[in-house]
């Protein structure tokens, strides 16, 4: 069933080997201004082999966002395995192509991988880090039911500490 967020419906599909060219065309300054800024090229290349790899890992999933009912890529959510303030949990993620922003998809998206997030059931607790600099993606976290917690300090990427809203958000509760 796709999810609705503003009257814009979107499905998430399991992430392909053809979604190279969508985490390529996510690797731009005005897309990871909040997270160090773009990566070389061997690093897209290395991430897209762990977001390939990962579904057959049960650590976690990564989906590409559909637009419907037009079945356009918007973009990219979903959640792995880690480890925050000692509790295992999952973290969560997502990127939405310029052209596709504020429209509600983010929400949907993100909405959609809790659902699947819950059903994996391996963690209690979805947490998401966005930038305190990053209103856009702290509203994303308040329209999909995420609770914040506090500023924190988070290092991402590897060597690169920022500034960051903890929100989580209980699985095991339905919203």
């Amino acid at each position: 069933m796709p999810e609705r967020m503003d009257g814009t419906a979107v499905r998430i599909e399991q992430w392909a080997e053809t979604d190279l060219e969508l985490l390529r065309r996510s690797n731009v300054p005005a897309m990871t201004e909040h997270l160090g800024g773009p990566e070389t090229e061997e690093k897209i290349l290395a991430r897209h082999r762990k977001y390939v790899a990962i579904a057959g890992t049960g650590t976690g999933r990564m989906f590409r966002v559909v637009l419907l009912p037009e079945g356009r890529v918007a973009g990219s959510v979903g959640y792995w395995d880690s480890v925050w303030q000692g509790e295992g949990v999952y973290e969560a993620g997502w990127a939405v192509l310029p052209e596709f922003q504020g429209r509600g998809i983010a929400v949907a998206a993100v909405t959609k991988a809790v659902a699947r997030a819950r059903a994996d059931g391996n963690h209690r607790h979805l947490h998401a880090f966005p930038s305190v600099g990053n209103p856009a993606s702290n509203a994303v976290c308040r329209r999909a039911g995420f609770s914040l917690v506090a500023e924190c300090d988070f290092e991402y990427p590897v060597g690169h500490a920022i500034r960051c809203n903890d929100w989580i958000r209980d699985l095991t509760s339905v919203m």
